[in-house]
């Protein structure tokens, strides 16, 4: 799952972004509020932090200008204030959650997992399952019957994210976006590289479960009768 940071203390932000890849988030930072509403806007992201007080564009006018255009990303408010006015307004103009700042590592990782399991994605504290496989989110495990093989961060990324897609059809351009960030300037081969190396792991397992290509519109899983 992919998490925009929003804040303006760039220390802060670049440890907040340190303890979400190492719990296997893709993360982007940017560093004021103008650029929080461009990134946002771009539909990518599964959850959002915004600082309250940002320069440009204050973390309220960011979420306020996000709900106006429709986008219903997960939002959670960074603020160092401690009135109730600003939990309140952000809370009112559609945030979903807030965290006063300094705060601990393990608060801020429940709240994010609440925040998207509110949102109806599927949040694991173990893994995945999709047919035979069970993929360990944690441990970049992928196993089939006990039978188990390490995958590489871009393979665990990209195998998660055609199973919480639900069987929908996922395009070389949404794989792009959500592995690599929207303004990425990965080509399409290199999507076409990771899921050869996916479908080899899955042969090597002996697993049922099959990346195919929809000709001209991307990649969905599915699972077959036979191996």
């Amino acid at each position: 799952m992919r998490i925009l940071i929003a804040e303006d203390e760039v220390h802060l932000a670049e440890a907040v972004s340190q303890i979400l890849k190492k719990n296997n988030y893709s993360v982007d930072m940017v560093h004021d509020g103008r650029s929080g509403l461009d990134y946002a806007l771009s539909g990518i992201y599964d959850l959002l932090l915004l600082d309250i007080m940002m320069p440009e564009m204050d973390g309220i006018s960011v979420l306020r200008k996000l709900r106006s255009e429709g986008n219903h990303t997960p939002v959670i408010l960074l603020t160092a204030k401690g009135e109730l006015s600003d939990k309140v307004t952000g809370l009112d103009y559609g945030a979903d959650d807030y965290i006063a700042k300094p705060f601990a590592t393990e608060e801020l990782l429940a709240r994010i997992r609440a925040a998207l399991r509110r949102k109806g994605e599927v949040v694991p504290e173990d893994g995945l399952k999709f047919g035979d496989i069970e993929l360990n989110t944690t441990q970049l495990k992928l196993a089939v019957q006990g039978k188990e093989i390490k995958l590489n961060l871009k393979e665990n990324e990209l195998l998660e994210l055609l199973i919480t897609r639900k069987q929908a059809i996922t395009s070389k351009e949404q794989i792009i976006e959500k592995l690599w960030g929207f303004d990425s300037e990965v080509e399409y081969n290199n999507v076409e590289v990771y899921i050869s190396f996916l479908r080899k792991k899955l042969t090597f397992l002996n697993s049922k479960v099959r990346i195919n290509t929809i000709r001209g519109v991307g990649y969905v899983l599915e699972v077959t009768s036979c191996v």
